[in-house]
């Protein structure tokens, strides 16, 4: 069920993550996120009960936005060809994962008891997964896909190879060029690369 959220809420929570963006979620104070609102301190407990409990708001929020996007994503690239299809569905979700990287150590633990999160995930991993099994069965029928991959399957692909590199940054970087500061937007490129290759060879694509 979607979360309705007040103008007030909507504004800390766009603060928050725009601080907590930038300094994480450990280094970003409770004083941090009022002062930069213009609110008293006051408010977060008000509002959200306390800095961990206004993560588990934000998250929910971010994923509300994300479905919303993603629905207008889905209409726009509709009637493209399925294997454009399939790669914009790729870098949709590998973009979506790397951009709001910050979220997902919370959300492994914040998963463990809240029911909201969980309920909120299942219906976007099933929307998207049933997109994808939608562009599956346009590639086969037009002759593009030799074959029909599981869509749940290609799905965990995509969100688990993006949250290995995501989570294990120490073990990644020794294979990503560049800075250090520019992991994550490197190793973005090099995971969407390498699942391009891997989905498009599960899908037995044959260009014309």
């Amino acid at each position: 069920m979607k979360k309705k959220f007040t103008e007030k809420q909507i504004h800390i929570l766009n603060v928050a993550e725009k601080l907590i963006a930038k300094k994480g979620f450990e280094g970003t104070s409770v004083r941090d996120i009022s002062s930069e609102a213009k609110i008293n301190v006051a408010m977060i407990s008000y509002y959200f009960g306390s800095k961990e409990k206004m993560m588990s708001y934000l998250y929910r929020y971010r994923v509300q936005k994300t479905r919303e996007s993603f629905a207008e994503f889905a209409e726009i690239i509709r009637e493209g060809k399925p294997e454009m299809q399939m790669k914009e569905l790729i870098k949709y979700v590998v973009n979506q994962l790397f951009k709001f990287n910050y979220f997902h150590g919370f959300v492994t633990q914040e998963l463990r008891h809240t029911e909201h999160l969980k309920e909120d995930l299942l219906e976007f991993y099933t929307t998207f997964t049933s997109k994808i099994d939608d562009v599956i069965k346009k590639g086969v029928a037009s002759g593009v896909f030799a074959n029909a991959p599981k869509p749940e399957d290609i799905l965990t692909l995509i969100v688990g190879s993006s949250l290995f590199v995501i989570r294990n940054k120490k073990f990644y970087q020794l294979y990503v060029s560049g800075k250090e500061e520019n992991y994550f937007d490197e190793s973005e490129k090099k995971v969407m690369a390498s699942l391009l290759v891997t989905v498009f060879s599960l899908l037995g694509y044959h260009p014309d």
